[in-house]
């Protein structure tokens, strides 16, 4: 038999975590170990996104076929079939594409192929390794440009009727709030998400704050990132403060609501944004405490994910590992 079709070890699984700037694809054992991986930007068209996943995945492969492969995609993503129903924005081109079909040719009989949203299959890598193992009843929330979201109720990985369950970046925080991408207004992640932060960074930069936002962007005010505003507030900058601590508001209203329909055991962040630290737990679980500590009489843990650097990969390996 050619190397191309050499079976791979038992239970190696593919990851392929499909983003907007990079494709991420890795291997991994039934424990979560990567053992190896490979990432290349994501192509703007359809005909150079096939050929780069079917390099990616070739490469990965070393001549063999895999026991099972997951996909992590934004969007709406149908699990049965693996189908990109809905994905609105640069990667619009996905739409009507069976993502199984990218990695049939190293599929070894009867190997599972699972798909789904990316932040569901981020919450399936820390229910399988990370901070959700063991957890029956979980809330995730994956805090980047937007606001990502999933669910575990009762053990069960929630969809809802049709793929959309989980989009907590669009629940309704003003109705009379910024107009969203998605054609809404006053959508949580137009006032918590980095674009959001950023959007407000830039405003008191140009309004002439005293601010080291200003001292250190007034010259470029276009370069300030959502990590340069946690990191002067958690130098102290006043201005800086006040933005992540308006920003927290919302956010920590959001998961309060969600805490009450859920009654969640535990709430997890992930995401660029969850990396801030101190600056935005302290502040966040203090606000959930007080808007929750009346009915549910406990205090619910809002703990950052595990999983790691690598979490997309890992995540959507997992959905093929829970068949």
């Amino acid at each position: 038999m050619s190397a191309r079709h050499r079976v791979a070890p038992p239970n190696l699984t593919l990851g392929f975590d499909i983003g907007g700037t990079n494709l991420k694809a890795g291997v991994l054992d039934t424990s979560g170990q990567l053992l190896r991986r490979e990432t290349v930007p994501t192509p703007s068209t359809l005909p150079g996104f096939l050929a780069a996943a079917e390099a990616l995945i070739s490469r990965l492969a070393l001549g063999e076929r895999f026991s099972g492969a997951g996909f992590g995609c934004p969007g709406i993503v149908r699990p049965f079939d693996t189908l990109v129903d809905c994905l609105p924005g640069r990667m619009d081109y996905l739409e009507g594409s069976r993502l199984s079909d990218l990695v049939a040719p190293w599929l070894a009989p009867g190997a599972i192929v699972a798909a789904d949203n990316d932040a569901r299959a981020a919450l399936a890598g820390e229910l399988a390794f990370g901070a959700a193992r063991g957890r029956e009843n979980a809330l995730m929330l994956t805090l980047g440009s937007g606001v990502g979201g999933a669910i575990v109720s009762g053990g069960v990985l929630l969809r809802g009727h049709a793929g959309v369950a989980g989009h907590i970046g669009h629940l309704t925080t003003d109705p009379d709030g910024p107009w969203c991408l998605c054609g809404n207004r006053g959508c949580l992640e137009t006032f918590f998400s980095a674009r959001a932060i950023e959007v407000e960074a830039l405003a008191a930069i140009q309004r002439g704050c005293e601010s080291s936002l200003r001292t250190r962007f007034g010259a470029n005010p276009l370069s300030v990132t959502c990590a340069d505003v946690f990191e002067c507030a958690g130098q102290g900058d006043a201005v800086a403060s006040a933005i992540i601590a308006r920003a927290v508001r919302y956010l920590g209203g959001a998961i309060a609501g969600l805490l009450h329909v859920l009654d969640s055991e535990v709430v997890i962040l992930g995401g660029q944004i969850a990396q801030a630290g101190p600056v935005l737990f302290d502040t966040l679980r203090e606000d959930v405490e007080q808007r929750t500590r009346r009915l549910l009489k406990r205090t619910i843990p809002i703990i950052p994910a595990e999983v790691g650097e690598h979490a997309g990969i890992v995540g959507a390996a997992s959905l093929a590992f829970n068949g």
